[in-house]
């Protein structure tokens, strides 16, 4: 027995050049890299919203009683901060595909967009994911678009 306790420690303390060096500093891939990030459009599906000079009063009515169930509780529709920034002039200052994007892929573009990180430092709280289809985002862009005054 004596024997076997010996080896074990002689084979624990054996040096092997295959193993990792924990003195060594290890180089981590970045996982978050910006340089394929688009930050007018975001990270997503969409490439091109079109929108209609006018209003669609019935697409922003069915995209207030979404933002009513997902969206109230952390946004207001003025420039005031809730949990999340304001909605007031978000379609003066955002591109629409932006606006989609991020209301169906919030995780990825805060990860990458720069001016989100600074929105999330003031905040504390990053956007959940709320599982809204591509027709409730439309809905949602449309009633933003109402918000910030589009007739």
């Amino acid at each position: 027995m004596f024997l076997g306790v010996v080896l074990f420690l002689v084979s624990c303390g054996k040096k092997d050049n295959s193993t990792s060096d924990f003195s060594k500093p290890v180089e981590v891939e970045n996982k978050t890299s910006t340089s394929d990030y688009d930050p007018t459009k975001g990270e997503g599906k969409f490439t091109n919203v079109e929108l209609a000079a006018n209003l669609d009063h019935e697409m922003a009515k069915a995209g207030e009683t979404v933002s009513n169930t997902k969206c109230i509780a952390c946004h207001k529709l003025n420039d005031e901060r809730l949990v999340g920034p304001g909605w007031a002039g978000v379609t003066e200052r955002r591109a629409p595909e932006w606006i989609m994007n991020f209301i169906t892929n919030p995780d990825p573009m805060i990860d990458k967009d720069p001016e989100l990180q600074a929105q999330l430092e003031l905040c504390l709280v990053r956007m959940p994911n709320q599982n809204v289809s591509d027709e409730e985002a439309r809905q949602i862009l449309e009633y933003m678009r109402k918000n910030d005054g589009i007739k």
